[in-house]
C-alpha cells in the first residue's frame, strides 16, 4: 500500500507535549530491539561501560537472571545480581539504583530481595535495591526502564527477570531457554527500544523522580551526578553491533500515572492511543499482550464503522498466561473482540473485513502452549511507531504507571520518506518474525495486495510458522463471572473501606468481606472433612490417633504451660503461621487450657517481636522491608490501640512482621499490647473452640458432637457476616446534575453525569488531566 503523499509542510504533528506526551526530546539514535536476546545482550554491553549512575525501574526483577545464557566474554559474573555488585566494586564513582514494584507487604519475605544481601558477600552502599509501594490500592508500577549515565536508555515491555530470554526464532526446543531452577519455559516474545541523547537525559529525570516519590531521598554522599551528554561518551556507551534504525530525530515520551495522594493523574498514553486511532488513514497495527480497554475498543469501533476507515490488525497470544489470566483478562478480551465483530456486522462495505485478531503459531509446540506475546507496540500507517510498557488494557490507560516512546515522521519531504521507510521496516520486522518470512517479503506483499490483511493472508503458510486469524471463544460462564471489569482491569483507583482507610496502609489492604467470607468457607470445608473422616475410608489412610497421642505426650511433661508458651514464642519468631499454632493448642489441650496457653504464648511472642523491632530501629527495618513500613508505622503512631486492634483483626502481614514493625514505630508498649489482645483474643477463642470440637467429632463421632461442631461453625459464619456488615465500604456521594444522563465507555446510559473540572472526551471513562510540569531531578 503506498504511503500518503509526503510534502515539506505535512499535517500538524500528532505528538503534542502536555497532551499525549510529556516531553518531545531529541535523540541521536533509536534502535528497536526485538526479543530479549538482543535487549539483554545490548544492556549487558552498556552496563559494563557505566561510570556514574544506573537506574533500573521494573515491575519484576530476579537477581538470578542470566542476561547472556550462551556466555559473555567480559570476564564478569553471569547472573544479574552478581554482575551489578561487580560493577560497583570496580567503579568507585558508580551508583546503581534498582526500584522494583513492591506488590504486597504480605509477600515481602518471598520476594527475591537478596540481591543486595547475598550471604557471604559484604554489602556495597553504592548498590541500592528498593521497592516502590506508592500507588493506589490495586495498582502497580509497570514501567520497564533502564538509564545509564543519563546518556543511554532502554524502554519497553521487558523486565529483567526469569522466563523472558528468547531469540526471534522461538525454537520450541531451545536448550538455553531455561529458568533459574533449570526448568524449560515456553517461547517468549517482547520488544524494547534503545535511545540516547536528550531522550535518555529526560528518562533519567523520570527515574530520579520515581526514586524520590517512592520515599528514597538521596543523601548528599550518595547522589550521582546528572550528566550533560556528550557525543563522545554517548558513542562509548552505545553497544557495538547494534546499528540504529533511525538517527537525529525527536521522540515523544508518554506516561500513565494514576492520581495518588496530592498528585493528579497523568494519562498521556491513553491520549496517544486515541489520537493515533483517530488520525489513521490506512492501517493500525497493534502487537499487545492484552486487548481489554473499553475506551480503545470504542475508538477502534468508531473508525471501523466509517466507510473509508483504516484496517486494524491486533496480534495477541492465543491464550493468556495461567488459568487466572485466562479466566479474567482472556474473558475480557473475548468480550471486546465479539462486541467489535457484532457491532460491525452488516456495515457497507463490510467493516468486519477490516478488523482481525491474530495469534502467532509455532510448529512443534504442544497444543497447550503458544508463543507468549508480551510486547506493547503499535504503528499508525507508515507515520508513527510506539513501543513501551502500556498494555491495551484499562489498567495501563489510567491505573498503573507506564512509559512509552513514540517516533513520528518529521522534517522535509526527503526526511519524511526516510522515516516512513524506517517505521514500515520496524512493523514489517515484527510481522516477518511471526510469518516466518523476510521483512522485504512483507513489504512486497503489502505493495501487491494494497492492504494489511490481504498481505498477511498471502504470506500465511498453514501448519508452518504463521499468523493465524483468531476468534477468542466467549465462554458464557466466564463472561458471567467477569461482567464488571472494575476488579480485574480497573480504569481508575478502587474506593477502599472506610475503616480500613483509617487504620491500614493503603498499599496492604485487601477486601474485608472476601476475607471474612473465606473464613466461613474454610469452616464449612473442615466440617465436610470431619464427616468424610467418619463415613469414608479416609481415617484408614491417615492414623490420626497416633498423631494426637504424640501431641498429647507434651501434656504429661512437667511444666507443660511453660513448654507450650515457649513453643509459641520460638515458632512465632520462625514465621510459623500463628493461626496454626492456636488451632493445635485447641486440639491438644482443650478450649480452656488451649485458649489460655495460646493467649499467653501470643502475648509473649508479640512482646519479644516488639522488642526486636525497637532494637533494630526504623531505618534498619526499612532497608529490609521497604517503604511500606512508613505507612504502617504512621498508622500505628497516629491511631494507637485502635490501629493495632484492626491490624490484628485483619491480618495484612505475617504476625511477626507486624510485631517488629510496631516496635520500630513510635507506638507505646501499653497501646501495642492492649490493641494486640483486643484484636486477637476473639479469634483465639473461636479457633480453639472450633479446633477442639472438630477433633472431638473425629475421635468420638456422635450426634451430640456433630451438633456442637455445627453450632460453632454457625458462630464463626455469623461472626464473619457481622464483621462484613461492620466493615462494609460506604459509597461516597458524588455530585450529579439531574436530567443529564451520561454514557459509560461502551456507550450505555448511566442516568447521571459526574461533575468534573476537566473536559471529558469520546465518551471517555476517565477525565482528561493536564500533565504536570517537566520532571526535574529532586534532591533531599
Amino acid at each position: 500500500m503506498p504511503s500518503p503523499t509526503l510534502q515539506d509542510n505535512p499535517t500538524p504533528s500528532l505528538l503534542q507535549p502536555g497532551r499525549n506526551c510529556w516531553r518531545l526530546e531529541h535523540a541521536d539514535r533509536f534502535k528497536l530491539l526485538i526479543d530479549a536476546a538482543d535487549y539483554f545482550s545490548a544492556l549487558r554491553r552498556a552496563l559494563v561501560k557505566a561510570r556514574h549512575s544506573v537506574y533500573i525501574l521494573g515491575w519484576d526483577l530476579d537477581s538470578r537472571t542470566v542476561l547472556v545464557p550462551q556466555g559473555s566474554d567480559d570476564g564478569l559474573p553471569e547472573q544479574l545480581g552478581d554482575l551489578l555488585h561487580a560493577l560497583v566494586e570496580r567503579q568507585p564513582a558508580l551508583h546503581i539504583r534498582v526500584l522494583n514494584w513492591d506488590y504486597a507487604m504480605l509477600y515481602a519475605l518471598e520476594r527475591e530481595w537478596m540481591m543486595a544481601r547475598k550471604p557471604g558477600r559484604p554489602r556495597n552502599k553504592r548498590l541500592h535495591f528498593r521497592t516502590d509501594a506508592r500507588h493506589p490500592v490495586g495498582a502497580s508500577h509497570h514501567q520497564k526502564i533502564v538509564v545509564i549515565d543519563d546518556q543511554l536508555a532502554f524502554v519497553g515491555g521487558l523486565d529483567l527477570t526469569r522466563c523472558r530470554w528468547d531469540t526471534p526464532e522461538h525454537a520450541p526446543d531451545n536448550p538455553l531457554r531455561r529458568d533459574p531452577d533449570d526448568k524449560p519455559y515456553a517461547p517468549f516474545h517482547d520488544v524494547q527500544a534503545m535511545v540516547d541523547g536528550d531522550v535518555a537525559l529526560a528518562l533519567g529525570d523520570l527515574a530520579r523522580r520515581r526514586w524520590t516519590l517512592a520515599g528514597y531521598a538521596e543523601r548528599t554522599e550518595d547522589r550521582s551526578p546528572r550528566l550533560v551528554p556528550s557525543q563522545a561518551s554517548a558513542n562509548e556507551l552505545w553497544p557495538d553491533g547494534f546499528e540504529p534504525d533511525l538517527r537525529d530525530l525527536r521522540i515523544g515520551i508518554s506516561r500513565t500515572e494514576p492520581a495518588y495522594e496530592d498528585r493528579p493523574g497523568v494519562f498521556e498514553v491513553r491520549e496517544l492511543y486515541l489520537d493515533a486511532i483517530a488520525a489513521a488513514r490506512q492501517h493500525l497495527f497493534f502487537e499487545n499482550q492484552y486487548f481489554t480497554s473499553n475506551v480503545l475498543a470504542e475508538a477502534i469501533g468508531a473508525r471501523l464503522r466509517e466507510t473509508d476507515g483504516p484496517e486494524v490488525a491486533v496480534i495477541s497470544p492465543q491464550t493468556q498466561s495461567g488459568w487466572l489470566e485466562q479466566a479474567t483478562m482472556g474473558a475480557l478480551r473475548a468480550r471486546i473482540h465479539h462486541r467489535l465483530k457484532n457491532a460491525l456486522e452488516g456495515q457497507q462495505p463490510p467493516a468486519e473485513a477490516r478488523y482481525q485478531m491474530y495469534c502467532p503459531h509455532l510448529p512443534g509446540l504442544e497444543e497447550s502452549c503458544c508463543l507468549n506475546v508480551h510486547s506493547k507496540v503499535f504503528a499508525m500507517d507508515d507515520r508513527l511507531f510506539s513501543v513501551g510498557s502500556a498494555n491495551m488494557s484499562n489498567r495501563s490507560m489510567g491505573f498503573d504507571t507506564e512509559c512509552n516512546l513514540t517516533i513520528e515522521v518529521q522534517g522535509d519531504a526527503q526526511r519524511q520518506r526516510e522515516m516512513a521507510e524506517a517505521i514500515s521496516l520496524m512493523r514489517n520486522r515484527l510481522l516477518a518474525e511471526h510469518l516466518g518470512v523476510s521483512p522485504a517479503a512483507v513489504q512486497q506483499a503489502m505493495d501487491q495486495q494494497a492492504g494489511l490483511h490481504a498481505a498477511i493472508e498471502q504470506l500465511r503458510q498453514p501448519e508452518q510458522r504463521e499468523l493465524r486469524p483468531m476468534d477468542p471463544r466467549l465462554i458464557p460462564e466466564l463472561d458471567a463471572l467477569t461482567q464488571d471489569n472494575a476488579v480485574f482491569d480497573p480504569e481508575r483507583p478502587i474506593s477502599p473501606d472506610e475503616i480500613v482507610d483509617a487504620y491500614v496502609p493503603r498499599s496492604a489492604r485487601k477486601p474485608v468481606p472476601r476475607r471474612m467470607i473465606g473464613l466461613g468457607i474454610l469452616a464449612v470445608a473442615l466440617v465436610v472433612f470431619a464427616l468424610a473422616w467418619r463415613f469414608t475410608p479416609l481415617r484408614d489412610w491417615i492414623n490420626l490417633s497416633s498423631l494426637i497421642a504424640l501431641a498429647r505426650s507434651v501434656d504429661k511433661m512437667p511444666f507443660t504451660p511453660a513448654i507450650v508458651i515457649a513453643a509459641f514464642v520460638v515458632a512465632g519468631m520462625l514465621m510459623v503461621p500463628i493461626t496454626v499454632l492456636i488451632a493445635v493448642a485447641g486440639v491438644v489441650f482443650g478450649p480452656v487450657n488451649g485458649g489460655l496457653y495460646a493467649t499467653a504464648g501470643v502475648g509473649l511472642s508479640a512482646l519479644l517481636g516488639f522488642g526486636l523491632g525497637h532494637w533494630l530501629g526504623h531505618d534498619a527495618l526499612r532497608d529490609m522491608l521497604g517503604p511500606r513500613i512508613n505507612n504502617l508505622s504512621r498508622r500505628f503512631a497516629q491511631r494507637g490501640i485502635a490501629a493495632m486492634a484492626v491490624v490484628r483483626l485483619l491480618p495484612i502481614a505475617p504476625f511477626t512482621v507486624v510485631n517488629v514493625v510496631a516496635g520500630a514505630s513510635h507506638l507505646g508498649l501499653r497501646d501495642y499490647l492492649l490493641g494486640t489482645l483486643i484484636g486477637m483474643v476473639p479469634g483465639i477463642v473461636l479457633t480453639v473452640v472450633f479446633s477442639h470440637n472438630l477433633a472431638e467429632a473425629i475421635r468420638h463421632p456422635s450426634l451430640q458432637t456433630v451438633l456442637v461442631l455445627a453450632g460453632v461453625t454457625a458462630a464463626l459464619m455469623l461472626t464473619a457476616f457481622g464483621l462484613q456488615k461492620l466493615l462494609k465500604p460506604r459509597d461516597k456521594k458524588t455530585k450529579t446534575k439531574p436530567g443529564k444522563p451520561s454514557r459509560n465507555a461502551m456507550g450505555k446510559t448511566t442516568g447521571a453525569v459526574t461533575t468534573t473540572d476537566q473536559p471529558v472526551r469520546r465518551e471517555d471513562p476517565l477525565p482528561r488531566v493536564q500533565a504536570d510540569h517537566p520532571i526535574e531531578a529532586r534532591q533531599a
